[in-house]
């Protein structure tokens, strides 16, 4: 079985969110999406609408995941491939070489995102909507 891994926070789910989980799950057999804690967010300086537990929840109902575990920091990636037994570590092309060092752990891929879609976006439209009437 071909395990395949993913991270981000996955808040406002949204299409392109479906198409890197799509595409990740189309990879292998089985996709663990590691998604951000709120403490981890809070780290970053970055504010998720939903917390945590909602995002886990609504991932946990997306057909092409099968298992969310907690980022909890930058570094337990090595620690996660490693536990989960991943054969293949998949992002989004925008952090394309960032995580190149896992590939003495497993192979790394960088995806395309989906053009015209992302969660800043959508926070922003909806700021500029009710700001602008």
């Amino acid at each position: 079985m071909k395990k395949v891994i993913t991270y981000g926070t996955f808040d406002l789910l949204h299409v392109g969110h479906i198409n890197i989980l799509k595409r990740a799950k189309e990879l292998g057999d089985y996709l663990v999406v590691a998604v951000s804690s709120d403490e981890f967010n809070a780290l970053k300086n970055k504010e998720a609408y939903y917390s945590f537990e909602d995002r886990k929840t609504i991932l946990e109902a997306v057909q092409y995941v099968d298992e969310v575990i907690p980022e909890h920091n930058w570094e337990q990636k090595i620690d996660d491939v490693r536990k989960h037994n991943i054969d293949l570590f998949v992002m989004g092309h925008d952090w394309e070489g960032k995580f190149d060092f896992l590939k003495e752990h497993c192979e790394v891929i960088y995806l395309p995102r989906t053009d015209g879609i992302s969660t800043t976006k959508i926070k922003d439209d909806l700021n500029n909507k009710v700001n602008n009437g």
